[in-house]
């Protein structure tokens, strides 16, 4: 069968697999629509967690960044990672026993203050907006290769699905779909990674042939890129760092609290019965999160290693360009890929050196979706990979979209605009706030900001330096304020942001006016995108230092802070 057919097959069975679960999960009552009824089982939790975790950057973009920047792509793998075990030791089981539906009423009771719940909300809102718009534009891209439609219908055709499944279901209907979807990607994942390695290693474990020879080779795989990658004038594969170390440690630390602060996760956390079950959750969910972390390099590295010997079969020999395979005319058709013929000689030259160089534009995101392709596996396999790269757009772009709805209906409108609607017209909110939501995301996949290149990383720093050190404070320090939270929240995420648009947007404009080109003036050499762990330490200090000379915390809150951190043992009757 066609490639073509495959794909609209194993596709569209998977949408009708999402649609039948919405139908059966509809979600009866506001608390099913925010907590799916705080029911779930933590296995069933902690895959549903993974899929709400494993966005469009980590199914599409996470090895295609390794497979460029090498080991200084380490730093996505031990951030998005090392987050869980924060959130599992951290933050997930207190929160749980708060028992609350939202993370900014969460905030809100916690620091006595309707201030401080806005805050929360407007934070939450730019983190996932921001978040957003990358799954948005993923689905759009997804689309418009593998169902061979133009961008802006792939985003529509996925816009409606998310609206049907998660308008429909709530919480409810977008945890037991998240399920399916995990199913779908993990698959969709390693089932490639499983062929190529047999391919190249002989050995059907990727994370092993990552580490073995090559077939019919004494050279371990990793020696032969090491090689193939300094012949064309590229850094070492296996020891280059991001930029400096301290850039490299201040990203990891960036990615790792930006995980723990993120919304969207967090509530996943509201959903169990129990307060063990919180951490018993998150710990399957970095199990099952493990199985395509630890698959990625591997899927890295063999991809790069495809790539570079199919446009040089062997050292001088290059790829005649009349004659390049499907997948480099498939690529070429989305723009993602671009060939520049700069001496006329009719040969593809991939070097290091501009001059050189001819493959103008080679997108870090064609790694994974196009490696089948480059390895010549059956279609059925290259189906599979696009129903997968669907399935982790829409399952994080679903839980995103939910956090934003319900921080709007349950935290804006029931909090403190309407506080006496009932719950019929919460939930009817809850379901306008979700459909207004999906409209904005959508528009901004259609019309992406000139910022949103790197706007999964940048969601990450958001929520670093505002949304985790409030948490993390509120849990574990009885004496922070209300008027300390407020101004550790707006000075992180206020230093964060302008970080980011002076050196992203100022820079941009700079450099196309008449100031001429600018160089970045970098804060001790961090990225914009690594500055989320800068601006937590101010919101830390902030937060602190405005706590010493204003009011402590009412009674009641040190108490409730103090029973939070209580464990639940024999003496209780039952967890909250």
């Amino acid at each position: 069968m066609e490639l073509q057919t495959l794909t609209y097959l194993v596709v569209g069975a998977s949408f009708a697999l999402y649609i039948g679960i919405a139908i059966w999960a509809r979600a009866g009552s506001t608390r099913d629509f925010y907590v799916a009824g705080s029911g779930v089982h933590p296995v069933a939790n902690g895959m549903a967690t993974a899929a709400d975790w494993m966005s469009a950057a980590s199914f599409i973009s996470m090895a295609g960044m390794i497979a460029f920047m090498g080991y200084g792509g380490s730093v996505f793998l031990m951030g998005w990672t090392g987050g869980f075990v924060i959130l599992a030791l951290l933050l997930a089981p207190y929160l749980r026993k708060y028992g609350k539906f939202t993370v900014p009423e969460f905030i809100g009771d916690r620091y006595y203050s309707r201030g401080a719940r806005v805050v929360a909300v407007l934070c939450l809102i730019i983190c996932s907006v921001t978040y957003v718009i990358g799954q948005m534009k993923g689905i759009g891209v997804a689309f418009s290769r593998f169902l061979e439609v133009d961008y802006s219908t792939g985003l529509l055709v996925g816009m409606c699905i998310v609206f049907f499944y998660a308008v429909l279901g709530g919480m409810k209907g977008i945890t037991y779909t998240q399920i399916a979807q995990y199913c779908v990607l993990i698959f969709a994942y390693t089932i490639p990674a499983i062929f190529i390695s047999l391919n190249l290693t002989n050995n059907p474990i990727p994370q092993l042939g990552l580490g073995s020879t090559l077939a019919g080779s004494d050279t371990l795989l990793l020696d032969k890129l090491d090689q193939v990658v300094t012949e064309l004038g590229f850094r070492e594969y296996t020891t280059d760092v991001r930029l400096s170390g301290l850039n490299m440690f201040a990203f990891t630390l960036s990615l790792m609290i930006g995980t723990a602060g993120l919304p969207h996760v967090i509530i996943r956390f509201f959903t169990v019965p129990r307060v063990r079950d919180a951490r018993s959750s998150a710990g399957w969910a970095l199990l099952f999160i493990a199985i395509l972390y630890t698959t990625a390099p591997a899927v890295a590295g063999m991809a790069r290693l495809n790539f570079m010997q199919t446009l040089e079969p062997s050292p001088g020999e290059h790829m005649v360009y009349e004659q390049r395979p499907q997948w480099f005319k498939n690529w070429e058709v989305t723009g993602l890929l671009g060939f520049e013929d700069k001496n006329e000689d009719g040969r593809v030259q991939y070097s290091a050196d501009p001059e050189v160089n001819e493959m103008v534009t080679v997108d870090n995101d064609i790694m994974v979706l196009a490696n089948p392709e480059i390895a010549r596996l059956p279609n059925w396999v290259i189906a599979l990979v696009a129903a997968g790269g669907l399935a982790a757009a829409l399952s994080t772009a679903a839980g995103l979209l939910l956090a934003i709805a319900s921080s709007i209906s349950h935290d804006l409108l029931k909090g403190m605009i309407a506080p006496g609607i009932t719950e019929k017209q919460e939930l009817l909110a809850s379901r306008v706030a979700m459909a207004v939501a999906i409209a904005g995301a959508g528009y901004l996949g259609f019309n992406p900001p000139g910022f949103a290149a790197g706007t999964v990383a940048l969601a990450f720093g958001l929520a670093a330096s505002s949304i985790f050190p409030a948490l993390m404070m509120g849990i574990f320090s009885p004496r922070i304020s209300r008027e300390g939270a407020i101004a550790g929240m707006l000075a992180g995420i206020g230093v964060t942001l302008l970080y980011v648009f002076q050196h992203q947007g100022i820079m941009f404009i700079a450099s196309t006016s008449f100031l001429g080109e600018m160089q970045p003036n970098w804060f001790f050499g961090i990225e914009p995108n690594a500055f989320g762990a800068v601006g937590a330490v101010i919101n830390f200090s902030v937060a602190f230092a405005v706590s010493r000379i204003t009011a402590p915390p009412p009674a009641r809150v040190r108490e409730l802070v103090e029973h939070i951190r209580v464990p639940v043992g024999a003496a209780a009757a039952h967890d909250h």
